[in-house]
């Protein structure tokens, strides 16, 4: 019934091929303008939970000061009259709220040496000047991002914008040039891979058009989610290249095989579309699995990677029942033409030989898996959080930030709001305290930019409201610590105790505590999404294969492939991106335990028919080799390339993982699975539906034969 069904709507989607061509190119249409006008995040921090202090502090900043975004700007041999003028055209900038110079509290004819030793060294070297420019926009507005590059063309080569703004403003710069090559890298290696591995000439190209015609869908639905994130933006086309390749594969091998049993090629497709469905969806929602638990983050760029992905994938099995099969209809002349013999056959040779020496694999296997586990651990205490890391040398972030700690000690900036109603007296005890803690460059607060000397009554309100509204007084505090070390944290830590001692409603923000956060929250989610992944897909591979002991096998030969993927950095002396190990760990599972579900369905049906545990091992692997190999440099074509192109690092690891985990995975599967499959045999029968009679019949030809 459910198998007339699938097949009544494959011939509808056979006899309405013009139809589905015609409306996948309409579609196209409105998918482009919601391409285009999908807003790109490239602020990693926006992507806190809400109800944290950093954040609740940011957006109060915004409310009562109209103050988002914060930059230093560094300005080099500049004579003070200068520098002056230089201010008052930044603050003729678009969204530039104020800056804070020398002559913000002082009249320029007053020497600067007269100022606070303190303060004069905060804003000055013997050749350098600091200017504060606080954006009345957020962090990685849009507007914030033109208001950088307006304030570097007004500054010179001799001025030096640092800050979270002027990171994302590079980094978007940067994405937006890479971008098109990353598409670009991904479909030529992934071309060559099909051309090399399939049996057609021209069959790489058809299913790049139906593969791209449904990327272009799902970037353009990304319109109704708001904003993605710019790693979203970046890896999305080409994962989802990468994921749903098998897909197409599935279905060209499909076709060809019911052309072989029927003379009507409508009919050959209507059977392979209905095919195709069966096992693709199968094989689907683990991969679907894998990106949905990364929705569980509560650092919620995993959630907008997994829902953009899943939604991909499912996509991805649309294309592959629809479109691909009208566009293959369409040209079945010239593919069949092209077809030529495939560079994978005949591996009854190398199967029979891995059955062979399964006690070697299995013994790799052990000794593997320790080492493995240690780097692994290891990997995942050993990511870098700083974003500026990511970026090439050469980047004006960099290099301002680099002039930043050269000229004035500073590695990172931190925000401090206060009760306004706070005496004085307290505010400079406070500063006092915070300026004894280890790392701490300086504190600067209202109180000790005037002095004790100068009543705060008598200063004009111009001034005084750069620092201080109704409710809150801003102080900042200038640290010799990087973001994201473990020297900053500990400082903040410190920092937070102090100021909860006089002002428990006291806030401490900016970018290094918003990245201590980050830390606490990712490590978090890196164990949630860890255990939802394999739960969801034990789940899923138990009810596929109605058995308890296959699940654990399966995600056992998968997740070793994983520690041995994401240990190999510490080996190697690499340090990754925080977000790569979360996202590869769950990605890699999904994406490559198809593997293994088709080598041991194989095994299931071969054992169930019939055949020992050898024989029915090495048809499984010798079957299953050719798609495995096909759809691992599927996955490792589409993006060993891009990990070799790009200059954002997070991109770079993310891929570089990819690619290295569908190799390892494939060999695992190929030469680790037989092994367990061997050694578990017995237990796997007894623990499976259907193949519990396996070893009760053997068992009784057993007693049988005595």
């Amino acid at each position: 019934m459910k198998q007339q069904f699938s097949l009544r709507l494959a011939r509808i989607v056979v006899r309405c091929r013009i139809p589905i061509l015609i409306l996948a190119v309409l579609l196209l249409i409105p998918a482009v303008f919601g391409y285009a006008n999908t807003r790109v995040n490239y602020d990693m921090l926006t992507y806190l939970p809400e109800d944290m202090e950093t954040v609740v502090g940011q957006d109060l900043l915004m409310e009562d000061f109209g103050k988002g975004a914060f930059s230093f700007l560094i300005v080099e041999d500049m004579p003070e009259k200068d520098v002056a003028a230089l201010k008052t055209k930044l603050l003729s900038v678009d969204h530039v709220e104020s800056v804070l110079w020398y002559d913000t509290v002082a009249d320029l004819s007053i020497p600067m040496e007269l100022l606070p030793d303190k303060v004069y060294k905060a804003f000055n070297t013997d050749n350098a000047t600091m200017l504060a420019i606080f954006f009345d926009s957020s962090t990685s507005a849009d507007v914030t991002m033109d208001a950088i590059r307006e304030i570097r063309s007004i500054a010179g080569k001799q001025c030096f914008v640092c800050g979270m703004s002027a990171l994302v403003t590079d980094l978007k710069d940067l994405c937006e040039k890479e971008e098109p090559i990353y598409v670009a890298i991904a479909v030529l290696m992934a071309l060559a891979a099909m051309l090399l591995l399939l049996d057609s000439w021209l069959v790489p190209f058809v299913f790049l058009a139906s593969i791209g015609i449904m990327i272009f869908l799902n970037l353009g639905s990304n319109y109704f989610l708001g904003e993605i994130s710019y790693i979203t933006k970046a890896l999305s086309a080409v994962l989802q290249l990468a994921v749903t390749m098998d897909y197409s594969i599935f279905l060209w091998h499909s076709y060809n095989e019911q052309l072989s049993l029927c003379d009507d090629r409508n009919e050959a497709m209507a059977q392979a579309i209905r095919a195709t469905f069966t096992s693709v969806l199968g094989s689907s929602i683990t991969t679907v699995a894998g990106f949905v638990a990364l929705c569980f983050m509560s650092f919620t760029m995993g959630r907008d990677l997994g829902i953009v992905m899943a939604k991909g994938v499912l996509l991805g099995v649309l294309g592959s029942v629809t479109v691909l099969p009208a566009m293959i209809l369409l040209l079945d002349k010239p593919l069949q033409k092209t077809r030529h013999r495939s560079l994978i056959s005949g591996m009854n040779k190398p199967a029979g030989r891995i059955v062979r020496a399964f006690p070697v694999f299995l013994i790799v296997f052990v000794l593997l898996v320790p080492p493995a586990w240690y780097g692994y651990q290891k990997t995942n205490d050993e990511v870098y959080y700083d974003m500026g890391q990511c970026l090439p040398q050469d980047m004006e972030f960099v290099i301002a930030n680099s002039k930043l700690q050269e000229n004035f000690g500073i590695a990172s900036t931190h925000m401090v709001l206060v009760d306004a109603s706070l005496p004085a007296k307290d505010v400079r005890a406070m500063t006092k305290e915070m300026e004894q803690v280890d790392g701490v460059k300086y504190a600067l607060s209202l109180e000790s930019l005037v002095g004790s000397a100068i009543p705060e009554e008598i200063l004009p309100e111009s001034v005084t409201s750069i620092l201080k509204s109704d409710r809150w007084e801003l102080m900042l505090i200038n640290s010799e610590y990087r973001v994201a070390s473990d020297d900053v944290n500990r400082q903040i830590a410190a920092l937070n105790t102090i100021l909860k001692k006089y002002d428990p409603s006291g806030m401490l923000i900016g970018e290094a505590p918003c990245m201590k956060d980050m830390i606490e929250t990712t490590d978090h989610d890196f164990q949630v999404v860890n255990l939802i992944s394999i739960l969801a897909i034990f789940v899923i591979i138990a009810l596929v294969e109605k058995s308890l002991t296959l699940p654990v096998i399966l995600i056992v030969v998968i997740e070793a492939a994983i520690f041995v993927n994401l240990g190999l950095p510490h080996h190697l002396g690499q340090s990754l991106p925080f977000i790569a190990p979360i996202c590869i760990s769950t990605i890699q599972l999904g994406a490559t335990v198809d593997y293994a579900i088709l080598m041991t369905t194989r095994y299931k049906q071969e054992r169930i028919g019939g055949a020992e545990r050898v024989d029915a091992v090495k048809t499984a692997l010798a079957t299953s080799i050719p798609s495995i190999i096909v759809s691992g440099m599927g996955l490792f074509a589409a993006t060993f390339g891009v990990a070799l192109y790009s200059d954002i690092d997070i991109v770079g690891s993310m891929c570089m993982l990819l690619a290295r985990g569908a190799i390892i995975s494939v060999f695992m599967v190929i030469l680790a699975l037989p092994a367990l499959l061997l050694l578990c045999d017995r237990i796997v029968c007894v623990t499976t539906l259907g193949m519990h009679q396996i070893q009760h019949y053997k068992s009784m030809k057993e007693a049988s034969s005595t």
